[in-house]
C-alpha cells in the first residue's frame, strides 16, 4: 500500500483549515486562550488505544489534554459500525457514520484529537483469534504504526490487556496490536512503504489503564501507577470529571449518558513495555517542555511573554510577538513539530476575533454542473490593521481530469475595518464532472471487514468539497486560511446551524427498500422516487433491458416511478439489479441514491448508497393479513414484513392503554422495546390478556445492561434477559423439536434455512427459562457450550407468546430467505393462522 502526502493532516501544510467539516465557528474567551498557550509551552504527546467509538477514557483524556496539557490523540479501530443503535434504526456503515461523528463531538468537548484505522466493525467477537481471522491483521497493524509514526507519542496506552479481560475479541485484538506496534513503528523493516510521509518512531514507554477497580473497588492495583484525574481546571471552570461527563455522554447512539463526576477520581496504569523500571509516575523521564527541541527555549521566551501581553490587552504586542514565533517554526533548524505552528495560527484568529465564514446561499447540497452562489465573510473584531488580501475558491479531491482545481480567485484587497464585516457573494457554475461529496471512507465497497481506501489521518472527510482560502494580512505579515464550505441556516427551535456543504448528482434515485422479495415470482413492481437535485433535468432509468424516461422540472421535486424487476436482469452471484441513471448532458451513468442522517447532537450527514435491489426468489406461504407493531428502538422489520404482503399497523401508546387489541391475530414488539418504552411495562396486563384470548405475542430481544438495564418479568411465565449471544453467523443450529408447528406451518424450515446469515446468530437469548416455554433451537460459538434460549415459545390460554434473541433486524433487510420463512411461521402460529 502506498502511502502519499496528500493524506497527512493540515498541520503538515502552511494552510490552516479553520473549521471541521459542518461544524458552527468557535471562538475561545480569554481563559481559553490562556490555555492554548500553556499547552504551545508543552510538548509531550499521548495516544491512547481501544477498539470501538465509547471505549476510550474520557476523564483521562480531558486530564491529559488540559491539565498535563500535553497533545492527546484516541486511535479507535472501528467506527463502530457493527454495534447496536438506540436511537434509531442505522446499522452497519450508517451507524459507523453516527458513532463517528460521536467521537468527535467528544473530542471537541474534552480536547483530544481522534484517529481511525481501517477495519469494520463486523460485530461481537468473542476472541482475538475470530477477530483476525476476519481482518487483516498486518494492514490494520500496518495502520495503528502509520498513527503513531505520524503522531509520535512518548506515551502509548491502551484500554485494554492482551489476556482477554476485557471481554469482546476487538478489545482483546487492540491491545495486542498496540502492543506489536509500539516495537514496529521504531523498526524502518516494518511497512518501509510508509518512510516517505512519516518517519520510524520509538515511544518511551507502553501502559495498560486498568479498569479493575471500576468492577471491583477491593481489586489489588499494586504494581499500578495511582493517580488522580479528578482536578479542578481554574481557566475552564470545571473538574475533569465533569468534562469527561460531557464528553462521554455524547456517545448517545449507544445509551452513554453520564453523571457528572466531582472529586478526586484515580486511574491506574500497569507498565508494559519500554522504559518501566521503578516506575512511578506514567511521564518520568519524559521532559514535557518545549525546550526539549532545539529552537524550543526561543519559542518558551516568546510564549511567556506572549502571556503578559495578552493579560495586558496589548494585540500589537501580541501579533509581533506570534510573528516571530511562527517565523522561528519555519526556519530551516526548526525542530519544533507542525502542530504548534498550526496552534500558533489559530491563535491569531482567536486573539483578534477574526471571523472567516463560507456558506453556500442554494441550500445543503449543489448539483454537479449546476450553479452555486458563495457568501464569504471576513470581520475583524479588534482594533488592529487587518487587510483581506486576496479570496480563492478551490474544488478538493475526488475530481475527474475535466475539472479544474480553482473555481474562483479574487485579489481585490479590503481592509478589514473594526467590527464592519466584509461579504461577498461569489457566483460560478460547478464542474459537471465532479464526483458526489461522498465519505472517503465510504467511496469503495468494503473488502475482507477493511475499508478499501488509503490510509487517511484525517477521522473525517469528504471525497470532494470545496473550500475558500483566506489571504490575511495582520499587522503587515500574509497568512493563508482555508474554511471548508458549509451551508447555514436558522431552525426554529434551535437557532443557528451548520452542516457541510455537499456536490451531488444532477438526479437521486430513493429506493423503499434495498430487497425485494419475489415470492416466487419471475417479476414484481416496485415504486421508486426520483429526485431532481437542479432544475430541468431530463433523462432515461434503466434497469436491466428495461428504460423509463424522467422529466422533472425543478430542483427539490420528486417523480413517482413504477418500475419492473426481473429475475432475468439480476447479478448471478449477488442476486442484485443496479438501477441506472443516464441524465441528458452528462457523460456520467448516476447510480446512486441520497438519504441524510439526522439528530441533534451530530451534524446533518448526507450519504450516497448504491442504488441497486437485491431480489430474493423464495416462496413463503402466509394467511394471517393484518399484524400489529410496537415500535422499539428502531428497526426495519416491519418494512420488511410489509413486502410480504401483510398490513403492519403501528400500535400507540393510547391503543395499548386502552387494551384494544383483539383485531390482530399477531402482535410484534420492536427490537429494545421493553427496554425503551416503560408503557409495555406498565400495561403489560393488556398484552398478556391479549395473549390469553387467542392472540399472538412475538419479542424481539431485549437487553439487560447498564446501557439498557430490565428487571422486570416481560412474558406469562418466568425466564430471565441474559448476555448470552451467539457471534458466529455460521454456527451450527439444530432444531429441538423438528415437528414443531414453527418449523412446519406454512413454511418448512430446516437448517439450510439458517445459512447465509450476517454478522450474528441471536444475542441477549432468554435464560432460566421456565418449563412453560418450549425451547426450540440449539446453537453455540466454537468451543462453548450450546445454548437453547434464542427462540422460546409456550401456549398461554388461548394464545401463543414467543420471545426471540434471534437477529431478524439484521436477516429480513438483508435478505436472507430463511429469516423471512422462519419469522412468518411465529407470525401465522395460532388459531388465526387457520381462520384468517
Amino acid at each position: 500500500m502506498k502511502y502519499s502526502k496528500p493524506f497527512l493532516t493540515a498541520a503538515f501544510s502552511f494552510l490552516l483549515c479553520i473549521h471541521s467539516f459542518g461544524q458552527a465557528p468557535r471562538n475561545l474567551n480569554s481563559s481559553e486562550i490562556e490555555l492554548e498557550i500553556k499547552k504551545l509551552k508543552t510538548s509531550g504527546s499521548v495516544l491512547y488505544i481501544a477498539a470501538h467509538p465509547d471505549d476510550e477514557n474520557t476523564r483521562l483524556i480531558s486530564w491529559l489534554a488540559n491539565d498535563k496539557c500535553v497533545r492527546t490523540g484516541y486511535l479507535s479501530l472501528t467506527r463502530g459500525d457493527g454495534g447496536q443503535n438506540l436511537i434509531g434504526s442505522e446499522q452497519g456503515t450508517e451507524l459507523g457514520v453516527i458513532r463517528s461523528q460521536e467521537l468527535l463531538a467528544a473530542r471537541r468537548t474534552d480536547g483530544g484529537e481522534q484517529f481511525f484505522t481501517r477495519a469494520f466493525d463486523f460485530g461481537y467477537s468473542k476472541t482475538p483469534q475470530e477477530t483476525f481471522e476476519k481482518w487483516n491483521r498486518e494492514a490494520i497493524l500496518a495502520d495503528v504504526v502509520y498513527v503513531i509514526r505520524h503522531f509520535k507519542p512518548d506515551v502509548i496506552i491502551t484500554r485494554f490487556s492482551t489476556d482477554g479481560s476485557g471481554g469482546h475479541g476487538h478489545h482483546t485484538a487492540s491491545a495486542m496490536l498496540a502492543e506489536e506496534a509500539f516495537e514496529a513503528a521504531a523498526n524502518p523493516k516494518k511497512f518501509p512503504e510508509q518512510l516517505s510521509t512519516v518517519s520510524v518512531w520509538q515511544a518511551k514507554r507502553l501502559l495498560y489503564n486498568s479498569a479493575a477497580r471500576f468492577w471491583n473497588p477491593n481489586a489489588d492495583m499494586s504494581g499500578h501507577i495511582k493517580v488522580d484525574v479528578g482536578t479542578y481546571n481554574v481557566l475552564l471552570g470545571k473538574s475533569y470529571g465533569e468534562i469527561a461527563a460531557e464528553s462521554r455522554s455524547m456517545h448517545r447512539s449507544q445509551g452513554f449518558g453520564s453523571a457528572k463526576q466531582r472529586g478526586e477520581l484515580f486511574e491506574y496504569f500497569k507498565p508494559i513495555k519500554g522504559d518501566t523500571t521503578n516506575l512511578k509516575d506514567i511521564f518520568q523521564g519524559i521532559d514535557l517542555s518545549i525546550r526539549r527541541f532545539k529552537t524550543g527555549k526561543k519559542l518558551e521566551d516568546l510564549l511567556v511573554e506572549l502571556l503578559e501581553v495578552w493579560k495586558q490587552n496589548d494585540l500589537d504586542a501580541c501579533n509581533r510577538l506570534l510573528k516571530k514565533a511562527i517565523v522561528l517554526c519555519q526556519s530551516n533548524d526548526n525542530d519544533i513539530p507542525a502542530y504548534h505552528r498550526e496552534k500558533l495560527y489559530r491563535l491569531l484568529l482567536h486573539m483578534y476575533g477574526i471571523h472567516l465564514e463560507a456558506t453556500a446561499e442554494n441550500a445543503g447540497t449543489t448539483a454537479a454542473g449546476d450553479s452555486l452562489k458563495i457568501k464569504v465573510t471576513a470581520l475583524n473584531r479588534s482594533n488592529a490593521t487587518i487587510q483581506l488580501e486576496s479570496i480563492g475558491v478551490f474544488l478538493n479531491g475526488g475530481k475527474l481530469p475535466e475539472c479544474k482545481p480553482g473555481a474562483y480567485n479574487e485579489n481585490n484587497k479590503q481592509v478589514l475595518s473594526t467590527n464592519k464585516p466584509y461579504q461577498k457573494v461569489i457566483s460560478f457554475v460547478t464542474c459537471k464532472d465532479a464526483a458526489a461529496s461522498t465519505l472517503y471512507w465510504l467511496e469503495q465497497p468494503i473488502k475482507n471487514n477493511k475499508f478499501n481506501h488509503l490510509p487517511m489521518l484525517e477521522p473525517w472527510g469528504l471525497s470532494t468539497n470545496y473550500s475558500v482560502i483566506f489571504d490575511i494580512n495582520i499587522g503587515g505579515e500574509s497568512y493563508q486560511f482555508s474554511e471548508v464550505l458549509k451551508y447555514k441556516w436558522v431552525d426554529p427551535d434551535k437557532g443557528e446551524q451548520y452542516r457541510a456543504h455537499l456536490i451531488v448528482p444532477p438526479v437521486t434515485l430513493r429506493l423503499p427498500s434495498s430487497i425485494l422479495m419475489m415470492n416466487g415470482q419471475g417479476s414484481k413492481k416496485m415504486k421508486v422516487l426520483l429526485q431532481a437535485q437542479k432544475n430541468q433535468v431530463k433523462g432515461v432509468l434503466t434497469c436491466g433491458e428495461k428504460s423509463y424516461p424522467f422529466e422533472i422540472a425543478k430542483k427539490g421535486e420528486i417523480q413517482e416511478m413504477t418500475i419492473l424487476l426481473s429475475a432475468k436482469d439480476a447479478d448471478m452471484q449477488t442476486g442484485k439489479v443496479d438501477l441506472k441513471l443516464r441524465v441528458n448532458d452528462y457523460q456520467q451513468v448516476f447510480n446512486v441514491g441520497y438519504e441524510e442522517i439526522k439528530y441533534d447532537h451530530i451534524p446533518v450527514q448526507g450519504l450516497f448508497p448504491n442504488a441497486s435491489v437485491k431480489l430474493v426468489q423464495t416462496e413463503i406461504k402466509r394467511k394471517v393479513k393484518k399484524i400489529g407493531y410496537l415500535e422499539g428502538a428502531g428497526d426495519e422489520v416491519a418494512a420488511c414484513l410489509e413486502q410480504l404482503g401483510y398490513e403492519v399497523v403501528m400500535i400507540t401508546d393510547e391503543r395499548l392503554k386502552k387494551g384494544k387489541l383483539s383485531e390482530f391475530p399477531a402482535i410484534i414488539t420492536g427490537v429494545r422495546a421493553f427496554n425503551t418504552n416503560e408503557n409495555l411495562t406498565i400495561y403489560k396486563s393488556k398484552l398478556m390478556d391479549y395473549v390469553r384470548n387467542g392472540g399472538n405475542l412475538i419479542v424481539q430481544y431485549n437487553t439487560n445492561s447498564f446501557a439498557g438495564p430490565f428487571k422486570g418479568e416481560i412474558g406469562p411465565y418466568p425466564f430471565k434477559i441474559s448476555r448470552n449471544r451467539v457471534t458466529n453467523e455460521q454456527a451450527m443450529v439444530n432444531l429441538l423439536e423438528p415437528q414443531h408447528p414453527v418449523f412446519n406451518v406454512p413454511n418448512k424450515i430446516k437448517e439450510t434455512d439458517f445459512e447465509g446469515w450476517v454478522q450474528e446468530r441471536s444475542i441477549y437469548e432468554a435464560a432460566e427459562i421456565d418449563s412453560n416455554y418450549k425451547q426450540l433451537l440449539i446453537m453455540g460459538d466454537t468451543g462453548e457450550k450450546p445454548s437453547t434460549g434464542s427462540l422460546i415459545t409456550t401456549k398461554f390460554g388461548k394464545g401463543y407468546y414467543t420471545y426471540t434473541g434471534l437477529v431478524f433486524f439484521r436477516q429480513l433487510p438483508a435478505g436472507n430467505a430463511g429469516a423471512y420463512k422462519l419469522f412468518v411461521n411465529l407470525i401465522e402460529q395460532g388459531k388465526h393462522a387457520v381462520k384468517k
